[in-house]
């Protein structure tokens, strides 16, 4: 069975039915189990509602720029720390500890 934090992660997707059938029906499946997840999902559905009735206004232009600078500069991170967790250890020899 679906786990409350996988529930979590499938809400959205639950929620703009993007999920394929089996995904969905373990949702459910959790849903009716579960009064804590069917309380945040209640409250995500609420929220989705909520920001679908909201203007949708375009962000001026510094602040497009500074998040794409934002995300570009954690892409190269999250790509050098992949790189960094590939590697072997290296044992360094006693005298240079």
């Amino acid at each position: 069975m679906l786990s409350c934090k996988a529930l979590t992660e499938l809400v959205t997707d639950h929620l703009e039915r993007e999920l394929s059938i089996g995904p969905r029906m373990s949702v459910s499946l959790h849903l009716s189990s579960c009064p804590d997840c069917r309380a945040y999902f209640g409250q995500m559905k609420w929220l989705v509602k909520l920001l679908r009735q909201m203007p949708a206004e375009p962000a001026p232009p510094k602040v497009s720029d500074k998040l794409l600078l934002f995300f570009r500069r954690w892409h190269q991170a999250s790509k050098m720390a992949a790189r960094h967790r590939t590697r072997t250890l290296q044992l360094l020899p006693a005298d240079r500890v």
